[in-house]
């Protein structure tokens, strides 16, 4: 794995993730999947555990950069987008207004 990918993954992830768990809320509260909550929590959970993974796989040796600049840049930041994810995507999942309990 490349010093570029190790340091831009995490933020590209959680961008990722960000954008999955939002078109399924727009999605969701349009009324083009009713019911679809449980859906949405497992994809917001789903986020967070990959943004867990990709972490233990930064520390790791094999995925991991050698002690360093790169290494410290990655799990900072996959620390800071493990944190966004969880932030910015159970909340909408949990307490979403439009949503009808289930």
């Amino acid at each position: 794995m490349s010093a570029i990918l190790r340091i831009s993954l995490p933020l590209t992830l959680w961008l990722v993730c960000f954008s999955a768990v939002y078109g399924l809320h727009g999605l969701i509260c349009s009324g083009g999947w009713p019911g679809g909550r449980p859906a949405l929590v497992a994809a917001a959970l789903v986020s967070v555990g990959l943004q867990g993974v990709l972490f233990l796989a930064l520390r790791s040796h094999r995925f991991g950069a050698p002690p360093g600049f790169v290494r410290h840049t990655s799990l900072v930041l996959c620390i800071a987008a493990l944190f966004a994810t969880f932030w910015s995507l159970v909340p909408v999942a949990v307490t979403s207004t439009c949503l009808p309990p289930g």
